[in-house]
């Protein structure tokens, strides 16, 4: 399965972002406000990286409430990981263990046409092992 798969029923401009020149406070507030753990960081070219609850985790380990104060642009992860909505879910899931993160923006054309996380890609997984599961029932009942 493709990640234009998970993408079907979803609009972009539901995606919450930042912008780099946001504060991390700001970010922050958003993130906690929208129960999220990420958000794709947007510039006028596009995605300039990822901030994330580690991020600030990590800066608050080093430089503690100061960091709060920070512009994102220091604080997110960049370049932005980034996959096609042609990349398919299993592609989607190696690159993310491998890199270990969480969240993906999806790039078509240089724009951003979602953002997915590991949460998006294990869901479609159990509903692709259930349908197989039912397949099989089905198969065994009518032999």
């Amino acid at each position: 399965m493709q990640i234009s798969h998970l993408l079907a029923d979803r609009s972009v401009d539901d995606v919450i972002s930042c912008t780099a020149a946001d504060s991390v406070r700001d970010a922050v507030n958003k993130l906690a406000g929208k129960r999220i753990g990420a958000m794709p960081v947007l510039g006028p070219d596009g995605v300039k990286g990822v901030f994330s609850e580690r991020d600030v985790i990590y800066r608050l380990a080093e430089e503690g409430a100061l960091c709060l104060d920070r512009p994102v642009a220091e604080v997110m992860s960049s370049p932005a990981i980034t996959v096609t909505p042609e990349t398919t879910v299993d592609e989607a899931q190696a690159l993310m263990t491998r890199r270990r993160v969480r969240h993906l923006p999806v790039i078509a054309n240089g724009e951003l046409c979602g953002f997915i996380s590991i949460g998006d890609l294990v869901k479609s997984k159990i509903g692709e092992v259930q349908s197989e599961a039912e397949a099989m029932r089905t198969y065994i009942q009518s032999a």
